[in-house]
């Protein structure tokens, strides 16, 4: 007789739903079947025991940048996925720029579709694109099964993708809004922008202000609260926007922020010299003051989602100074640890940690129901993770296509020991599947 599970991983340090304890996890045709007393586990034809070494649900990180097709040089469906899986990301939603064609209308994301079938080592989603001119090609993005919208308030730095002004986005937030879909704002005000005076770090942040990010997520609340479309605001780094947000949503309005590890864990005091352009992103890293209040926005729950905005380009776009070089950090692999690093410093537990970068992103994806937790009828997506362990990053070993990180040097704690893709380990074969809203 077979035994009546395919797999049963026995950790001391399960973080479940309701915590983080004992547990024994089953698994069944990819799907999680029971959760257990660890010393009462059930048959099963293989069995791990992990002793000490925490069982975290797979994380799930929205907001991805792959870039192919178009741009397969900078990125690619099969680097950024074996770069997830690496860092126990088992999800990721990409986002519909750089790529070439954007995910703007249908036939793109047919064609990005084709791109990475057979290629990704993890499950991929998509989200579509809100740009000028195709408000009339949002609803069949939607029913074609795209998460959601991103469109920008100022420029994106590609051509293909500019941004929307207000009646723009007047316009898209009122289709959305009309068959029930999401929209993700990067959201800094044009107005508050300008052109950095020289090559140096304090010009580049002094250029984008947080009074810019915070009159954009304000135009943003405003229309949302007009048009009645559920919000996201993206890659959230000036605290002072959390008070806006605080108030739309004690107001009832269904808007929701995220952040990124490297605002959570670095800081514009860290940045060493003009020419560590690895730390150039848009909207810029803060200094430590605001660092420490947008993890007082995360604990006080106006920040809902941790994710990596993982947007890598190749290392000539990425040299020069910081009024040229290219504006993104490449951190998928990396995410787990540099937050575990920083929110174990600040009394926080793995649960946070697992509400922040896996139920949180999941629940903003609509995955809830699949994604995000250690639960009976959950996909068996799981990250073994010695939380005690340390390492050196050596951009060596990363698996994005271009090792070019700021956290080069950095110790850092948690180590990614195994990932399982529903219920297998991820290997040398692609097994990730494409998925629809």
């Amino acid at each position: 007789m077979n035994p009546p599970f395919d797999l049963v991983i026995r950790s001391r340090r399960a973080v479940l739903p309701d915590g983080e304890r004992p547990a024994a996890v089953a698994v069944r045709d990819g799907r999680i079947a029971a959760i257990d007393d660890v010393d009462t586990a059930p048959a099963a034809a293989a069995t791990v025991d992990l002793g000490d070494v925490a069982l975290l649900p797979g994380l799930v990180d929205t907001h991805v940048h792959v870039n192919e097709p178009g741009r397969t040089e900078w990125e690619g469906f099969a680097t950024a996925t074996r770069a997830a899986a690496a860092g126990g990301v088992t999800t990721i939603v990409d986002m519909p720029l750089n790529s070439v064609p954007p995910t703007t209308e249908p036939s793109a994301l047919a064609v990005k579709r084709e791109a990475a079938a057979g290629r990704c080592f993890v499950d991929v989603g998509f989200w579509g694109g809100a740009v000028p001119g195709n408000v009339s090609r949002l609803r069949g993005l939607h029913e074609r099964g795209v998460f959601g919208f991103k469109c920008f308030t100022s420029d994106s730095g590609v051509p293909e993708f500019p941004p929307l002004n207000e009646e723009g986005l007047d316009a898209a937030f009122t289709e959305i809004a009309s068959f029930g879909g999401l929209v993700i704002v990067h959201a800094e005000d044009p107005g508050g922008l300008s052109e950095p005076l020289d090559g140096g770090y304090p010009a580049f942040l002094a250029s984008r202000p947080a009074s810019a990010e915070r009159a954009a997520v304000e135009q943003v609340v405003r229309l949302a609260e007009r048009t009645g479309v559920r919000a996201h605001i993206l890659h959230l780094s000036a605290a002072d926007c959390l008070e806006p947000l605080a108030e739309a949503r004690a107001r009832g309005l269904p808007i929701t922020a995220e952040t990124c590890p490297h605002y959570l864990t670095l800081s514009a005091e860290d940045v060493p010299g003009p020419d560590d352009t690895a730390f150039k992103c848009c909207p810029p890293i803060r200094d430590a003051g605001n660092r420490e209040e947008l993890w007082r926005g995360l604990t006080d729950g106006v920040i809902s989602c941790v994710v990596s905005d993982h947007s890598p380009c190749t290392p000539a776009l990425k040299r020069g100074d910081f009024a040229t070089a290219w504006g993104g950090i490449s951190s998928l692999q990396l995410g787990l640890p540099a937050v575990w690093t920083a929110a174990r410093a600040r009394g926080h537990g793995l649960e946070a940690v697992v509400r922040w970068m896996a139920e949180g992103p999941a629940a903003l994806a609509g995955l809830g129901s699949r994604k995000g937790g250690i639960a009976v009828g959950n996909d068996a997506d799981l990250v073994a993770f010695a939380a005690d362990d340390s390492f050196t990053v050596d951009p060596a070993a990363l698996r994005h296509r271009h090792p070019v990180t700021p956290y080069a040097g950095r110790a850092l704690s948690g180590v990614v020991r195994t990932t399982w893709l529903r219920g297998e380990i991820v290997g040398q074969t692609p097994r990730g599947g494409l998925l629809h809203a």
